[in-house]
């Protein structure tokens, strides 16, 4: 005879193992802090690239602008502002990638930990 409460649960644990099942897998076969400190490490460079490219479209817009501006313009403190924007944002995408990722890697562990939990339900009821 065919029980519904294992067949439901086989269902849900089938259904997670090929949707979210392999994404959190990857994400907990790391430690924490190489998983986090990877995810943070790519997001620097994502947004020194975003930078360096919001920077070159306003240079190659402004050109004539600039190119007409060189000279009175105080190129120390042009330097220091540009620096301090990147910094900037680059510190406040840092802050917004780990709490993102953080959140991320306790969830996939919270998840693979109510899957486990499952499985073990699902391996007693195979016992009866």
């Amino acid at each position: 005879m065919i029980d519904k409460e294992k067949v439901i649960l086989m269902t849900k644990l089938a259904a997670f193992e090929k949707n979210e099942g392999k994404k959190n897998m990857n994400i907990v076969n790391y430690f924490r802090s190489d998983y986090i400190g990877f995810q943070v490490l790519k997001a620097i460079i994502a947004a020194t690239l975003s930078y360096a490219l919001v920077l070159s479209v306003y240079v190659f817009y402004h050109f004539e602008d600039l190119m007409a501006d060189i000279y009175k313009m105080d190129l120390l403190a042009t330097g220091k502002n540009l620096i301090i924007m990147y910094l900037c944002l680059a510190g406040g995408y840092v802050v917004i990638a780990y709490m993102v990722y953080t959140y991320r890697y306790y969830k996939a562990k919270r998840n693979l930990k109510d899957y486990y939990v499952g499985l073990r339900k699902l391996e007693n009821m195979n016992g009866k």
